[in-house]
C-alpha cells in the first residue's frame, strides 16, 4: 500500500492520479490509498506528501491535523518518503514565505524566495541536471525537462543531499535526498514522462525497502 497524505490542500486528488498510473505502468499490486489515518500511513510501503500555495497554509494543516509528529515517525521507521513541490519543502527547517514558519526539520537548510530579474513565480518547464546517480532518478537523461510552479526554492545546506539543480537566475536544488527521505520541486502529475518515470522509480524504491524489511523480520525470528 502506498499512502498520499491528505491533509486539506488542493490537488491531492491530481496527484492520486498520478501515483494510481504510476502503479500501473510499473505493473505491481499497490493500493494507492488518500488518506490522514495515522495507521494506514505507519502500516504502508511508501508515503507521498503533496503540498500545493502556500508554505505557511501547508504546514498549518498539517499540524492541525495532527500529521506532522506522524511525518517524522515514517522517517523514524524506514518508510520511504516523497515529498511533493510545498512537499518538499516542509522537509526543511524553516521557511521565509510571508513570515517565518518552521517546518519538518527532516533535512538542513531554508525555503527562500527567488531574488532574480527573471518572472516570479517560475512556471512551466525546466530542466533538472543530476548532481549524482539515484534510483529516484534511474533512466532520466540529463537535463531532462519537468513542470514547476513555485515561487521559493530549497536552499540545501548539505550538498550531499542534494540529486538535482534547476537553473531560474541561480542554480537552486530541485531534487533532494537523504536516507529514506526524497523530495521533488516539480509536478510530477504535469510532467509527463519525467514525471512518471520519477513515481514509478519511487513505487521500486518502496518496494525493495519492503522486501528488505520483510527479509530482515524473518532473519530476526
Amino acid at each position: 500500500m502506498i499512502v498520499i497524505i491528505d491533509y486539506n490542500i488542493g490537488n491531492v486528488r491530481s496527484v492520486q492520479k498520478a501515483v494510481e498510473r504510476a502503479v500501473i505502468d510499473s505493473n505491481m499490486s499497490l493500493e494507492v490509498v488518500l488518506t490522514a489515518d495515522p495507521d494506514l500511513i505507519m502500516a504502508s510501503e511508501g508515503v507521498v506528501l503533496p503540498g500545493v500555495g502556500a508554505f505557511g497554509a501547508c504546514i498549518t494543516n498539517l499540524t492541525m491535523a495532527g500529521l506532522a509528529p506522524i511525518v517524522r515517525q515514517v522517517v523514524s521507521h524506514d518508510i520511504p518518503l516523497l515529498g511533493i513541490c510545498v512537499g518538499m519543502q516542509m522537509l526543511f527547517e524553516v521557511s521565509e514565505e510571508m513570515g517565518s514558519w518552521e517546518g519538518l526539520g527532516l533535512l538542513p537548510g531554508r525555503v527562500r524566495r527567488f531574488d532574480t530579474e527573471l518572472r516570479v513565480p517560475q512556471i512551466g518547464w525546466n530542466q533538472l541536471h543530476m548532481q549524482r546517480n539515484d534510483p529516484l532518478l534511474a533512466d532520466l537523461p540529463e537535463g531532462a525537462y519537468a513542470y514547476f510552479v513555485h515561487s521559493y526554492y530549497c536552499d540545501a545546506s548539505e550538498p550531499s543531499d542534494v540529486l538535482a539543480t534547476t537553473d531560474y537566475g541561480n542554480d537552486y536544488p530541485s531534487v533532494v535526498h537523504r536516507d529514506r527521505i526524497w523530495g521533488i520541486q516539480c509536478h510530477p502529475e504535469k510532467s509527463q514522462q519525467v514525471g512518471r518515470r520519477i513515481l514509478c522509480n519511487f513505487l521500486s524504491i518502496c518496494r525493495r525497502s519492503s522486501e528488505i524489511d520483510w527479509d530482515t523480520r524473518i532473519l530476526n525470528v
